[in-house]
């Protein structure tokens, strides 16, 4: 017999591709996963999956049991909503700081869905250039930050979001044109264009450029579009997240390289304090997120849901080793 987690299971394995990641985020083995799946198969005696060298692929009848695990979800989701309104009042506010502060494409259908289902909640982006945006939680000018993993506070909550590419970008007319990949030798004379934040939370001058012993020249702008006119105009090159610079490189505005072998990466998470995280409204924010970015951004992967959750100044299950980071 199919059950809500089966349906949980199938989601997450189209979301994912890979029966690994997918076990992880619904919080069993992989062993476990392959049980499930097989479990179905056995019940309706069709297959579920093919396996390719690209991941897994869906048969039709895994189409169909996956439609059937949307349209399901969706309804307990939308139940659960309700039995909370029942429970009491569920009116709030949710003012959102960006990190990367123009980068927030990727955030609008999150907010649109949101209102959707919270339309009795307040929600809005805190706008500008915020040197310390955690510093906004605690003057009480915004309640949640989407960035870098913050270090440790009493009392604030952090909760894993997506994990995405930083790529090099470059001018169509760029010396590295041609380059498939760059690495920081190819880098060596650029001028580097970022937003006005402390190298330290940059992940190409710490991770790539200071292993190499090289540093450039660097200059700054606040606003994504004014670093990509910049760069453009071969003023320099930058490094910003794959999903910032997506719309400019397919319409041929820059051209963008991955950076090293296995590409630099660097993960988003969503800070709040921790009575909001228990607030039903602000779980949700946060599993939108997850579930359209998953559908809607190439080339991220989504974190394990329980990977960095910290409430109170209390570690979770698992470290997260990456440090501190803006994804410039």
């Amino acid at each position: 017999m199919i059950e809500v987690r089966h349906f949980r299971s199938l989601v997450a394995i189209a979301e994912s591709g890979k029966l690994a990641t997918a076990a992880e985020r619904v919080h069993v083995s992989q062993s476990a996963l392959s049980h499930q799946i097989k479990a179905i198969e056995s019940h309706y005696g069709l297959s579920l999956f093919d396996r390719t060298r690209g991941g897994l692929r869906f048969t039709p009848a895994g189409e169909r049991l996956l439609a059937l695990s949307r349209e399901v979800l969706a309804s307990v989701s939308a139940a659960e909503r309700d039995l909370e309104r029942l429970k009491g009042d569920t009116r709030g506010e949710l003012r959102i700081v960006l990190e990367c502060h123009t980068c927030f494409d990727w955030l609008m259908p999150v907010m649109d869905e949101f209102r959707t289902r919270w339309p009795e909640v307040e929600v809005d982006l805190v706008a500008g250039f915020h040197a310390d945006p955690l510093a906004l939680l605690a003057e009480g000018r915004a309640d949640m930050v989407i960035g870098s993993l913050p270090p440790t506070r009493r009392g604030l909550a952090v909760v894993p979001l997506f994990r995405f590419e930083i790529l090099a970008v470059i001018a169509n007319e760029h010396r590295l044109r041609n380059r498939r990949r760059l690495e920081a030798p190819d880098l060596e004379g650029e001028t580097l264009i970022t937003y006005p934040v402390p190298e330290a939370r940059i992940d190409l001058i710490r991770e790539v450029l200071e292993p190499a012993g090289i540093r450039l020249q660097r200059r700054t702008a606040e606003l994504t579009v004014a670093i990509l006119q910049l760069v453009a105009s071969r003023r320099g090159v930058a490094a910003l997240p794959n999903w910032g610079v997506k719309n400019y490189v397919d319409h041929d505005y820059v051209l963008a390289k991955r950076i090293g072998a296995r590409g630099l990466w660097s993960e988003l998470y969503a800070a709040m304090p921790a009575a909001l995280a228990e607030r039903p409204f602000a779980r949700d924010f946060v599993a939108i997120v997850r579930e359209t970015c998953a559908r809607d951004l190439d080339g991220i992967e989504l974190l394990p849901d329980d990977a960095a959750q910290r409430a109170g100044g209390r570690e979770g299950a698992k470290e997260v080793k990456r440090g501190d980071r803006t994804g410039n």
